[in-house]
Formats: C-alpha cells, sequence, structure tokens
C-alpha cells in the first residue's frame, strides 16, 4: 500500500479517535484503585464486583462493545465478561490458608490476590491497564488443635486459692471469629459418675478486660468442683491463654495427679472443635519464672546463609536453683516456616539456620521463645523475635510478554491491524526481579530497527508494599509496547521484537524475550459523500411521507465493504426517517414553519465491513412558508385619550399587528373603518375621513382637531390584510377618548348687568339678596366655579357664597346706605390656568320703587363709570354727615380757627378736586352735575374701561320693568 493509501487511512482513523476521545475523557485517572472481596472455598461464577461502575464509566459505550475489558493478570481464579465488566470467580477454588502470600498473617492482616484489567476503546485508538485487589475472607475449614493429644501439669501442692496456671495454648490455622473462641473443661470419671460429666465453657471477649466463666472440676456429690476452674485471658500479642485456677486445697498426699479432658472449640458457624487429656501433677513448690535480658529480640541475616549458622541468641535467668533454676528454651507462637528453617538450642538458647532461606520467599521471620524452668510446676517467660532477611542479586530479571486489549497475543505473535494509530499499544511487557534495592532495580529496551517503543504503563493503582513484603512485587514494572510509526501490510507483514531486561545488581544479570508481531489488512475505506453540506427548501405543510432530498454516498472498497446502508443521527428527533438502502429522506410528519424554520441533522452511511467504517454529510432543510396565519393585533380592542383642540394631523395612538408568516405573507397593509355618522343625511356621498393610519408604524392621526364639547369619544375598526395569496386578514376596534382642555371661560346666566334687585332698609343680616348663576362648557375642575366680590362693596354690607352664588346681606343697613348699590362678581373656574368672567349686580336700598326712571337712569350711568369706583348709597347724606362733622371740630377748635380754617380749605381742596378720576365715588357728588339727575350720564372717555349701554336701552327695560309688575 502506498502513500497514498497510508494517508487515507490516517485521516480516516483520526475521526474514530475524536470520537473514542470522549470515552476516554471519563475513564478516571490511572491512581484509581479497585479493591473487593470474596470468601474462600466458593464455587465458581461467583459475583465479586463491576470493573465497569467502580471505575466511574458513564453508561455511554459500555454493553454496546465499543469499550470492551480484558483481565491481563489473576486469570488463574477470576474471570471478567469483556462486555458489562463483570467480574466473576472461575472453576478453581481458592484456599487461603495454602496461598503462599497468606502463610505469613498471623493477626487480622488481610490474605489478598491481585489482578490486572484493561479497559479498551474502539478499535483500540486507546487502552489504560487497571490494577485491583481481591481480599480473601476467611471461611471455618480448619479445626483448632492442641500441640499434643496428652498435655501435662504440674501443680505444687498447698498453693493458695487463686493461683493461677498457664495451659497450653490451641492453634487454628484460621483467624478472626473462626478463630479460637473458647475452651472447655470435662472432668474424668473419677470425679463423678460418667453420667454426670457435662463441660463447662469459657469464652473470652476483646475489649482489654478479662472476661471470665469459671469451669468447675472434681465434682462434690452436690456436682460442683471443689478443686479447679478454668478461665481464659488476653494476651497482649492477642492470643487468648487457658488458665488453670485453683480453687480448693491440694494435698499430694490425699491425691497425687488429676486427669481432666481439655476442649477448644472455634467461634465459626458451625463451630470446630477437639479436645487434648490434661493430666495435673501435684508437686512441690517452684516459686520463680525464668526472666529474659529482653522482650524483643532482633537480628539481621543474609539469604542463602548455610545451613548450621549462629543467627542469634537468647537469653534468660531463672533465682531459683536446682531443677527450678535450670532454664530450656522452646518455640512458642512461631509457624510451620520458623520450625523449618530455624534450630533453637534447648541449653543455650542459640539461633542458628538450620535451612537455606530466599529472602524472595521470606523477608521476615516473626515468633516467639518461651523460656520454662525444670521446676515442678515449670516456670516460663516468652520473648518476641525479629530476624530480617538480607538480600542478595541471586535472580535474574523476569520478562514477561502479555496481550493487551483486543489485540490477542498467540504463540509468542502478536496479530496487529494495518490501521492502527502511531503509539497504539500492541503489547503489555512486564519486568521484574525478585531481588530487593538495587538488585531488583530492572530497566528494559527495545533492541533492533522495528517500528515499536516501550512506554511505562502508568504508575500502579495499588500502593506500593510495605519494605517487609514481597519485594518483588515492589520491583515488578509495566511497559506498553507501541507502535512509533504507521504499519502497512503490503509493505512489511511481520517484525520480530526483543526486548532486553538489565538489573542494577553488581555484577548486573540480564534476559530477554521476543515478541513477533504479524500485520493484518483491515478494511480501511469508509464511505465519502459527494458534498459534506446538503441544502434543500422544503415547504410547509406538506404530506407525510413526502420525499424531501436523496443523499447518495460511495465507498473506494468492494464487496461487503462496499455495501452502504444510511441512518441519521438522533438530533432529527423523529422529523425525518431515512431510506437505508437508497438514501432517500422524507419527512414523518407534516412540518410547519411557525413552530421551526429550519433542520440540521447528519445522514451517517455505514460500510457492512468488519470492523465497519462510516463517513457522514450534514443536511439542512429550510422550511418555506405558505399563507397560513392570518395577521393577528396584540389587543382585541385598543382604547387611547387625546386632548381636545389638537392639532390636526398629529398622532392619537399606535395599534400594532404582527403576521406568523413571513415575506410576501407577513407583509401588511392597515385601513381604518370608520362606522357611517349618525344623522346623516346624504348616505349615500361620501365624508371625508376623519382619521387616517400609517402602515410601516401602525400610528393613528387624526384629520382635524378634536372638541369635546362637541363630542367626547369615537369608536372604529383597523383592519390588517396581508399580501399573501389569497390575502388573509383581521380587525380591531379602536376607542378613543377626548380628554377636556380648560378652553371656555365661565358665563353668567343670571343677573344681566342691567337689571337691579330691590332690598328693603328694613332688611336684617343673612337676607337673600340676589343669586348669581354661571355656566361653564368644559368639564370636570374646568368646570368648577366659584364666586366672589371683587368691587363695589366699601361698608362690607353684602358677601357671597363661593360656591353658590348667593348674595346675601351681611351688616344691618343705615340711613346713609340708602341708594343704588354696584357689586362687581367675578365668577372663576378650576382650571389651569383658571379663566373667569365678571358680572355687574345693582340693589337699591329703599323702601320702595316710587321713581323706577330715575333708578334706570342711575343703573345706565354705572355701566358708564369705571369699575375702579364704588357705587354705594346716597351721596347727599354723606355730604351732611360731613358738614355735622365739620361744626362740631369748629366748635371745639375755636380757639385755632384760623389755623383750622386753613387746613380745613386745604383739605377740602385736594378732596374734591376732579383731577384723576372719571365716575361716582362714594360721599362725594360730581361737580359738573347731579348723579341723581334725569339728565343721560356723558360719554366714557376713551381708553377707559367699563361696560357701556347704548342710548334709550335703560329707558327701555325701565319700561318694561313696570310693564312686568303691572
Amino acid at each position: 500500500m502506498g502513500r497514498q493509501s497510508v494517508g487515507a487511512v490516517h485521516s480516516a482513523l483520526c475521526c474514530c479517535l475524536v470520537l473514542s476521545l470522549q470515552l476516554l475523557s471519563q475513564l478516571p485517572r490511572v491512581d484509581s484503585a479497585l479493591r473487593y472481596r470474596v470468601a474462600e472455598e466458593g464455587p465458581s461464577d461467583v459475583r465479586i464486583g463491576n470493573v465497569a461502575a467502580d471505575l466511574g464509566l458513564s453508561t455511554s459505550g459500555i454493553g454496546t462493545g465499543d469499550v470492551t475489558f480484558a483481565l491481563e493478570s489473576g486469570a488463574e481464579y477470576f474471570k471478567i465478561d469483556n462486555v458489562t465488566g463483570e467480574l466473576t470467580t472461575n472453576s478453581r477454588r481458592i484456599d487461603r490458608e495454602k496461598l503462599p502470600q497468606c502463610q505469613m498473617i498471623f493477626d487480622e492482616n488481610e490474605c489478598f490476590l491481585d489482578f490486572e484489567v484493561s479497559v479498551i476503546g474502539p478499535l483500540q485508538s486507546w487502552v489504560d491497564l487497571f490494577e485491583g485487589r481481591v481480599v480473601v475472607t476467611d471461611i471455618n475449614d480448619n479445626t483448632p488443635s492442641f500441640p499434643s493429644p496428652v498435655l501435662t501439669l504440674s501443680v505444687e501442692e498447698n498453693r493458695p486459692i487463686g493461683t493461677l496456671y498457664l495451659l497450653p495454648t490451641a492453634t487454628d490455622r484460621d483467624f478472626g471469629r473462626n478463630g479460637i473462641d473458647r475452651y472447655e473443661l470435662v472432668q474424668d470419671g473419677r470425679d463423678g459418675s460418667q453420667s454426670s460429666r457435662r463441660p463447662a465453657s469459657v469464652q473470652v471477649g476483646g475489649n482489654g478486660g478479662d472476661r471470665r466463666r469459671a469451669l468447675e472440676v472434681g465434682l462434690v456429690p452436690g456436682g460442683r468442683s471443689s478443686v479447679f476452674e478454668l478461665q481464659v485471658a488476653d494476651t497482649p500479642d492477642g492470643q487468648k491463654q487457658p488458665q488453670l485456677i485453683v480453687k480448693g486445697p491440694l494435698d499430694r498426699e490425699a491425691r497425687d495427679s488429676y486427669e481432666l479432658m481439655l476442649r477448644v472449640r472455634d467461634g465459626g458457624s458451625p463451630p470446630r472443635s477437639s479436645q487434648a487429656l490434661l493430666r495435673v501433677s501435684i508437686t512441690d513448690v517452684n516459686d520463680n519464672n525464668p526472666r529474659f535480658e529482653r522482650t524483643v529480640y532482633e537480628a539481621e541475616m543474609a539469604e542463602n546463609t548455610p545451613p548450621g549458622t549462629p543467627v542469634l541468641q537468647v537469653r534468660a535467668s531463672d533465682r531459683d536453683v536446682g531443677v527450678n533454676g535450670q532454664v530450656e528454651y522452646v518455640f512458642g507462637a512461631a509457624t510451620e516456616s520458623v520450625r523449618r528453617l530455624l534450630r533453637l538450642d534447648e541449653a543455650t538458647g542459640w539461633l542458628s539456620v538450620l535451612h537455606r532461606i530466599d529472602r524472595e520467599e521470606v523477608s521476615q521471620l516473626r515468633f516467639t521463645v518461651t523460656a520454662r524452668d525444670r521446676g515442678q510446676p515449670a516456670r516460663s517467660d516468652r520473648a518476641s523475635v525479629v530476624l530480617g532477611v538480607r538480600d542478595e542479586n541471586d535472580n535474574v530479571p523476569v520478562v514477561e510478554i502479555r496481550k493487551i486489549g483486543r489485540i490477542p497475543v498467540r504463540d509468542g505473535a502478536a496479530m496487529v491491524p494495518e490501521n492502527v494509530l502511531v503509539d497504539t499499544p500492541v503489547a503489555l511487557v512486564q519486568v521484574s526481579d525478585r531481588d530487593q534495592g538495587e538488585n531488583g532495580a530492572v530497566t528494559c529496551t527495545v533492541v533492533g530497527d522495528v517500528p515499536f517503543t516501550l512506554k511505562p504503563a502508568g504508575e500502579t493503582a495499588l500502593a506500593p508494599p510495605p519494605a517487609s513484603e514481597d519485594a518483588f512485587e515492589r520491583n515488578r514494572k509495566k511497559f506498553f509496547l507501541h507502535t512509533s510509526a504507521l504499519l502497512d501490510y503490503e509493505a512489511t507483514r511481520d517484525y520480530s521484537v526483543t526486548i532486553v531486561a538489565v538489573d542494577s545488581g553488581s555484577p548486573s544479570l540480564s534476559s530477554n524475550s521476543t515478541l513477533m508481531v504479524r500485520v493484518v489488512d483491515v478494511n480501511d475505506h469508509a464511505p465519502v459523500f459527494a458534498q459534506n453540506l446538503v441544502e434543500v427548501h422544503f415547504a410547509e405543510n406538506n404530506s407525510p411521507g413526502e420525499r424531501v432530498v436523496t443523499v447518495v454516498a460511495t465507498d473506494a472498497d468492494s464487496g461487503k465493504n462496499a455495501e452502504i446502508a444510511y441512518s441519521l443521527d438522533p438530533s432529527v428527533n423523529g422529523a425525518f426517517y431515512v431510506d437505508a438502502d437508497n438514501g432517500d429522506i422524507r419527512a414523518s410528519g407534516t412540518l410547519d414553519r411557525e413552530q421551526r424554520e429550519r433542520y440540521e441533522f447528519r445522514v451517517i452511511a455505514r460500510d457492512k465491513g468488519s470492523p465497519s467504517l462510516q463517513g457522514s454529510t450534514t443536511v439542512v432543510v429550510q422550511i418555506t412558508d405558505r399563507n397560513d396565519n392570518s395577521p393577528k393585533f396584540v389587543q382585541e380592542v385598543f382604547t387611547f385619550y387625546v386632548k381636545e383642540n389638537l392639532l390636526a394631523n398629529s398622532p392619537v395612538g399606535m395599534v400594532t399587528v404582527t403576521d406568523a408568516d413571513e415575506g410576501e405573507n407577513a407583509e401588511l397593509s392597515l385601513f381604518v373603518e370608520e362606522d357611517e355618522e349618525e344623522g346623516s343625511v346624504d348616505r349615500g356621498s361620501r365624508r371625508p375621513e376623519r382619521f387616517s393610519i400609517e402602515n410601516n408604524t401602525g400610528t393613528i392621526f387624526s384629520a382635524a382637531s378634536f372638541d369635546r364639547e362637541r363630542r367626547s369619544s369615537y369608536t372604529f375598526r383597523v383592519r390588517a390584510v396581508d399580501a399573501g395569496d389569497p390575502p388573509r386578514s383581521s380587525t380591531a376596534t379602536v376607542s378613543l377618548f377626548v380628554t377636556d382642555e380648560n378652553d371656555n371661560a365661565p358665563s353668567v346666566t343670571a343677573p344681566t348687568n342691567e337689571s337691579y334687585t330691590l332690598l328693603p332698609p328694613a332688611s336684617g343680616a343673612r337676607t337673600v339678596v340676589r343669586t348669581v348663576s354661571a355656566a361653564d362648557g368644559d368639564a370636570g375642575s374646568n368646570a368648577d366655579l366659584r364666586f366672589s366680590l371683587v368691587g363695589g362693596n366699601p361698608f362690607h354690607l353684602f358677601e357671597i357664597g363661593s360656591s353658590s352664588g348667593v348674595i346675601t346681606l351681611a351688616e344691618p343697613l343705615e340711613r346713609r346706605h340708602r341708594g343704588l348699590h354696584r357689586l362687581v362678581v367675578r365668577v372663576n373656574d378650576s382650571g389651569v390656568p383658571s379663566l373667569c368672567t365678571t358680572a355687574l349686580v345693582h340693589i337699591f336700598i329703599n323702601e320702595s320703587l316710587t321713581n323706577a326712571t330715575l333708578v334706570d337712569a342711575q343703573v345706565a350711568r354705572s355701566l358708564a363709570v369705571p369699575l375702579s369706583l364704588d357705587i354705594a348709597g346716597d351721596p347727599d347724606s354723606e355730604r351732611a354727615l360731613g358738614k355735622q362733622r365739620l361744626s362740631v371740630a369748629i366748635g371745639v377748635l375755636a380757639g385755632a380757627a384760623a389755623v383750622i380754617l386753613v387746613i380745613l380749605l386745604v383739605v377740602t381742596a385736594r378732596h374734591c378736586s376732579p383731577q384723576g378720576k372719571n365716575g361716582y365715588e362714594a360721599g362725594k357728588k360730581e361737580p359738573e352735575e347731579d348723579f341723581f339727575s334725569s339728565q343721560p350720564p356723558p360719554a366714557p372717555r376713551a381708553g377707559r374701561p367699563g361696560p357701556q349701554a347704548p342710548p334709550g336701552q335703560a329707558r327701555r327695560r325701565h319700561q318694561q320693568r313696570q310693564r312686568g309688575q303691572g
């Protein structure tokens, strides 16, 4: 295959790599640990856990075969479902007690089996390796047992009651709840009848305190023992120590021995038990225990030390003498491995090598040594011994090549497809050295000119074991054998890859392994569309199943690899479907542009090769519009308020209308439809339009100004018509209300300026004199009227109601008040700004109307007098009163007549001067003519304000009043 084909393979597989990166991003970090638990001795197919779920992988790709799982190690006991990631046991049973790594476990340390699992992406575009650990839990499959079927114990006579004697402990290969749970004593036949033999048990908890229940031995006729009882105590190292307690007096001369049955039970379900004969001999007193020099002895020895080499001496001393002070050494809590590898001299306490020790099998030995004297009974002490085994470079590195992911390795050959990307892992290489430290540090390289290289497989997911455990696990390294260049089946079909591993010991040791890589031909051409983007316009309101467009893809392969099946991606949401054979895309239902006007989705063409390849193109369907929606006003009724006196062609409101269609179907024309006016004379004639509307904005304009006093509201319709074929339309009602402006001044309807009212002098205060009536063409506050007196009331005789306009008498009348009074009344509305009008109210104070002509003349003259001058009462009465006052003043001031006369002359001259005045003034008579004379009044001077009456008008009004009174 040439460079062009290699480039095509690289381009196609890059697409697959992008897709698989989405799944790869969901994988947890490589330091995620898989930990499970399983009971030993279980059957096959026991579920342990689900790797996919525990790694936190999302459901996408899981169960479809795109992401698979493979068990790279641990297949001796486990198996995994490569699709779901379910981890189960296989047919080989797990015996915890026979596992080498669990032989040195004495306490609650866990026994476990490690495994490796690989997660493989599509087309093995990526591989990730994870390590896991399955803790093997213990079941009760071992029976506890004593060191010997016959146990002996020497007890001194005359020991105090409550004296304790340590009994030999039993061992159980199980631990935890399945370990030793209780001890029981069964008395022999000489202590009573065999029919009455029954055990008494002691169970000890592990909370630090001794929980004791006594077993009574040596029955008395009442059934209770009078000699011994049993109790169990927890030792500091976690073991249960049975103890025999002296309960009653011991007399060696009466009885020198007792035989009891000591039974041990574990805590399993069901429990297991065994028993031994306990022979108790009564001896003389030995009251000192041996004592070790140290409680813990530590030493180190090299592995492969020859047998017989001394390692460590333990020493204990006893203050007794004779046989009671003679100390012998024996193993205490020690495994079979310790007893097999080491020898303990009973007399000297020397520990020596019995068999060669391999550090790779045993890195440390822990056990206890018991020192006991030869007294009767023997006394003992216990010391712990820790022996470390030092490493020697005696192991060559081990190179193991295994499959990884979907690339199989058979008979030393890996089958690698030619389309794998550069840097693709094709095999797992594991190198290890059972030595420790520098002796176990291994480097690994690929030799030869081959397109492969080694890369670390990542840090292990499990924490490295402590130094005291198997160093083989710590020195194990894993590498992926990656491709360093593209593979071409047509160029090279086989590669021989040699991997060399060298440790760092002195001298160094090395080893190598060879892997044959065979390149496999694959389906490496994907279907291709002629266009990457297909755009099509499709009308709405179509029939279901109507064809939208046909897409066609081609494949350069042949046979099954060139057979193409078409499909749509899920984003189409069922709006379209495609014929898998010919690529016809059809609409599933009726499309509505107003709901969605554009669809974009991918069409996928997948060949039938293995593995299948695919190509895709994007289809854009633009839904074109049909006129299937009428215009719609945002409101059915629009209400606007405008001020009266608005200028013609001013905007009075705006309507909003929309059309869900587009283009010409949404181009709207607006019309005003006015109702015929009521009372129209000529219904056939066309009246001018009162309103118009602007198409672009929907603004309504008035053709003329408004006068609220003539018409306060208008109602008409606005019609919207689109430009579709056929057109659609709709209407809305417009209600227009004209608001008032203060454009009308008040008008006085009564009384008229020429009229007068006769008021008798005897009228009292609060007498209603006259009511001023006024009207205003405006409305609201603009028509709220207020009345006030602004002139002609110098004596404050009259008052007017501010809202009613009723004029009443405020003060009693006097002689001087008789005559004609002219009141100036101003009427204001409450508008802003306020408008007003002025009215004249004439009141003639007298007992009767004897000379109406004279009163009419005075009223006519009043209309010509400026409003700034007051007309109020009889001027002669005021003048007489002035003379009387002058006479009194002269009589009082006779001594200063000359001076006062001059002052009076000056004052009188200034008071009576006519300059700057024109009209009637209260208490003063005009110099030229008499106000009450029947002569007609002179014409007012030019420029002087005030109401005027035409000649003869007063006379005619007087005549009319006389006729009315008659």
